[in-house]
């Protein structure tokens, strides 16, 4: 079962080293890329600065294979790639990564879709909400 959790930030590096590496499938003829950023919300006049996120890794990991094998079953995908950030993120770092391929668009597009909204229904990560006053809230993942 492959790996799907990064600790800290997706650096950008995942991305450019991911569309690198696909240039030798020559069956793909679209990839689609879905990335989460740390937004810097306003709660309750107080900015956000960061989420620490936490998960049950083992059973999030059999989820999140559960939603990889799904899709697969569903589009025309060559490869997918989900990766999600575990522990301290900050405003403006990148914290999800949906990389589908397919050898046609619709493929790619359908599936990030899927994968995103799945993951985000079903998958349980809990974020610490950091807030600039040193106050925190807690927040579970959802579909919106």
């Amino acid at each position: 079962m492959k790996k799907s959790f990064i600790y800290g930030p997706i650096p950008p590096e995942k991305i450019s080293n991911s569309i690198t590496h696909h240039k030798h499938k020559t069956n793909i003829g679209a990839h689609d890329i879905f990335l989460g950023q740390v937004r810097e919300d306003i709660i309750d006049n107080v900015k956000v600065v960061s989420i620490d996120f936490e998960a049950q890794e083992e059973l999030s990991e059999k989820i999140i294979h559960e939603i990889r094998e799904e899709a697969f079953a569903k589009f025309s995908l060559t490869c997918l790639h989900i990766y999600h950030s575990l522990q301290n993120v900050t405003v403006g770092e990148l914290c999800f990564y949906v990389f589908t391929s397919s050898p046609h668009r619709d493929a790619a597009f359908n599936a990030t879709k899927y994968i995103v909204e799945e993951f985000k229904k079903r998958v349980p990560i809990f974020g610490k909400i950091n807030l600039s006053n040193g106050s925190y809230i807690w927040k579970e993942n959802t579909s919106k």
